[in-house]
């Protein structure tokens, strides 16, 4: 049902890097759980012993105001959040299933961790692609040396160094004068 409403591609587009984590942002998981922001973070702060740090950043305020500018999250003081803004791992969304008890909490954490999943699939295809592309680009750069050689080594047999000439015959002295010349 959940896959329906909020196929994987869509919950992939959800997942953000930040600090080098890839995570979830409150506001969109409380989109996906059907409930509102405020409930979902009132939850996490209930059950903090389930949500270590590893599970659950909070975003520091440079984060926040690039995801402003990015997601038109509004400003503070027009209305908007007041409240920093909470971004969960994957373990933290895992553990989100066990604090929201409804079904639809539960089909949305497994469509959540599909995401996860083939995300991480994703990016192993593009480590193994760049792994190959690198080392492609190493083979070049050698073909590219030997290429060169081999048209040093032409250009050599085709245009050889001008060396001087010797002279096949006799060598005739021209002398003026001696036999009546002028």
């Amino acid at each position: 049902m959940v896959d329906e409403l909020h196929p994987v591609p869509q919950i992939e587009k959800l997942i953000y890097l930040v600090d080098g984590q890839r995570v979830i942002l409150d506001y969109d998981l409380a989109r996906l759980y059907g409930v509102t922001t405020s409930n979902l973070n009132k939850a996490v702060r209930r059950n903090q012993a389930r949500f270590p740090d590893d599970f659950v950043v909070t975003l520091s305020p440079q984060d926040a105001k690039r995801l402003i500018f990015q997601n038109g999250i509004s400003k503070r003081g027009r209305g908007g959040r007041r409240k920093p803004v909470l971004a969960f791992t994957e373990q933290g969304v895992a553990m989100l299933s066990s604090v929201l008890h409804s079904e639809r909490a539960v089909e949305v954490n497994i469509a959540i961790m599909r995401a996860f999943v083939k995300l991480r699939q994703t990016l192993s295809i593009h480590r193994d692609l760049a792994v190959k592309l690198a080392e492609l680009e190493r083979r070049i750069t050698d073909h590219d040396e030997g290429i060169r050689t081999l048209f040093s080594a032409i250009h050599q047999i085709m245009n050889p160094p001008e060396t001087p000439r010797r002279r096949i015959g006799f060598g005739v002295e021209e002398r003026r004068g001696v036999y009546g010349g002028s």
